[in-house]
């Protein structure tokens, strides 16, 4: 089968997740045909599995400003922008409305399963660049096609590969066989299965993170609620508590954000979470009673709990890519201009400098990893710095250098994302990041809600990461 010319392709998207329907949203803004490919049965596939955690960023952050242009025209309003999505509001309200929007230039129940140069394997030169790309990919009925594109942007995200809980970054030994007592997202305790697993149980949440801290809350309310008497948390940081521990705290210009890091202190100082510092977890050992002993790196071994919930930040699927020529820094697995931008041991989130095509380019042209996906094992992505990315590739790709090169992003500083490189030195005190004009975050209780309730409801702190692309 012969491939098109380059021209008459489209530009296709993998992944219909926020940053992946912007992408298409802006490279439809451009005069270019998207062609958007979703793994998951709907768009927002993975949003979804996160429904009940709440955003600590606002819906004024969360829509993409080109998106909300293409939606005005059917009716859409965007929700009050100062206050609070859930990922199950984000989906429902926001993202599957644009994907309705795009109509057949979604499709769901697509998985790629490989992305090459047309009749180039990576090894060959020639000729090379002037080869369509060719994805091929595997549909949820069982047939399988290949697809010819001008370029790919890669916006699959990272929430299909989480991070184990042994401190090597590789599995614990025994983590595989303790498989029906681990969980790699945060709970969703509304649901009465759920939380029947987890009342009145010891259990050990493995991460510093926001995912950390919402776990942290959710389980320090069932422990006050009447039916969760005996419901622990005990909290393994793999490095010390210092003063970047909670994150931004007051001086966070997310103040959603800065309030999480504060209710997940509560749950400590209130007894609801022992925290267990400087512990890297080397095996994963059952008790007589079937309950689980972390055992450390140290030697040290822990009381044993009944459940582990693991958050450890993600990392990128890059199995499908192997027939491109990336240019991927060695440790963060991000675009090398991109890498030093993004170093946690250098920045927070608000540090991080504007970025667009040029750092986020590869040595084969025309291939773009964004969104989660492109700050590799970097944390705390911004679903603002995706949108922006976007933009900027696709006026590349359009030929419009001179805007693709004007990005411009201002991020909310914080301590949250700083500091992961840290654990070594667990006597460094860090200061607090952000600025001082952030109004003050409130000390609330951080429950999970019997339903997904409005955004910004009276009472509720908003919780939870940022986007999953």
């Amino acid at each position: 089968m012969n491939a098109p010319a380059t021209t008459e392709l489209p530009v296709v998207v993998i992944g219909a997740g926020p940053v992946g329907l912007a992408a298409a949203t802006h490279l439809l803004d451009q005069g270019i045909e998207p062609l958007v490919l979703e793994a998951g049965p709907t768009a927002g596939a993975a949003v979804r599995e996160w429904s009940h955690v709440r955003l600590f960023s606002t819906w004024g952050e969360v829509v993409d400003p080109a998106a909300e242009k293409l939606l005005a025209p059917t009716g859409w309003t965007r929700p009050d922008p100062a206050t609070y999505p859930s990922g199950g509001d984000w989906a429902e309200r926001y993202l599957q409305p644009l994907a309705d929007v795009l109509g057949d230039r979604v499709r769901t129940g697509a998985r790629v399963t490989g992305v090459s140069r047309a009749g180039r394997d990576r090894i060959v030169d020639a000729d090379r660049e002037r080869q369509p790309f060719v994805a091929h990919v595997a549909y949820a009925d069982g047939r399988e096609e290949r697809v010819f594109a001008r370029a790919v942007i890669d916006a699959s995200g990272t929430w299909a590969t989480p991070g184990p809980a042994g401190g090597s970054g590789l599995p614990a030994l025994g983590e595989k066989a303790a498989a029906d007592r681990i969980t790699y997202r945060v709970p969703d305790l509304k649901d009465p299965a759920v939380r029947a697993r987890y009342t009145g149980k010891r259990t050990a949440v493995i991460g510093s993170g926001a995912s950390a801290f919402t776990a942290l809350a959710y389980l320090a309310d069932l422990a006050k609620s009447d039916d969760g008497a005996g419901t622990k948390g005990v909290w393994i940081l793999r490095r010390g508590i210092s003063g970047s521990t909670f994150g931004g705290g007051e001086a966070d210009q997310l103040p959603a954000r800065g309030a999480l890091g504060l209710a997940a202190k509560a749950a400590v100082d209130e007894g609801h979470a022992d925290a267990v510092t400087g512990f890297r977890t080397e095996a994963i050992e059952r008790d007589t009673d079937g309950r689980l002993v972390l055992v450390g790196e140290d030697g040290r071994r822990l009381d044993p709990v009944d459940e582990v919930v693991v958050l450890t930040g993600f990392r990128p699927d890059l199995s499908f890519l192997d027939e491109l020529r990336l240019g991927l820094d060695g440790r963060l697995q991000a675009p090398v201009e991109l890498a030093p931008l993004i170093d946690p041991n250098q920045h927070s989130c608000g540090t991080v400098y504007p970025h667009g095509h040029r750092e986020l380019s590869h040595p084969e042209p025309g291939v773009y990893l964004v969104g989660m996906k492109s700050y590799g094992r970097a944390p705390t992505f911004l679903a603002m710095t995706g949108y922006e990315q976007v933009r900027s590739v696709a006026a590349a790709i359009a030929g419009d250098l001179e805007s693709a090169d004007r990005v411009e992003l201002t991020l909310p500083e914080t301590g949250v994302c700083g500091g992961a490189g840290l654990f070594d030195a667990p006597d460094t005190q860090e200061a607090g990041g952000g600025g001082c004009c952030a109004p003050a975050p409130q000390l609330v209780q951080l429950a999970a809600p019997a339903a997904v309730a409005a955004a910004g409801a009276a009472g509720e702190a908003p919780a939870g990461g940022c986007c999953g692309s």
